[in-house]
């Protein structure tokens, strides 16, 4: 899976759409194939606060390429 080092924090593009981008690829590439990491995971592996994952979560929701199942976690779609 990608790192820290994937998300420019000078970059025009807010921190949310650059990790939702990430996520997107590596969901396309089948590196994520059923459930996302954790908010706890995704904040330690790419440095980030928890209200940014929550925001890029919520855009991959958004978008189509994940859904939450309350109690279990947040899942990629099939697609």
């Amino acid at each position: 899976m990608s790192s820290v080092s994937d998300l420019d924090p000078d970059s025009l593009t807010p921190l949310y759409e650059q990790l939702a981008t990430v996520l997107r690829e590596e969901i396309d590439a089948g590196r994520i194939t059923s459930r996302l990491p954790s908010e706890t995971s995704l904040v330690q592996q790419y440095g980030v606060s928890r209200g940014t994952v929550r925001r890029a979560v919520a855009l991959l929701i958004d978008v189509g390429y994940a859904q939450v199942s309350r109690g279990r976690g947040t899942f990629v779609t099939k697609r």
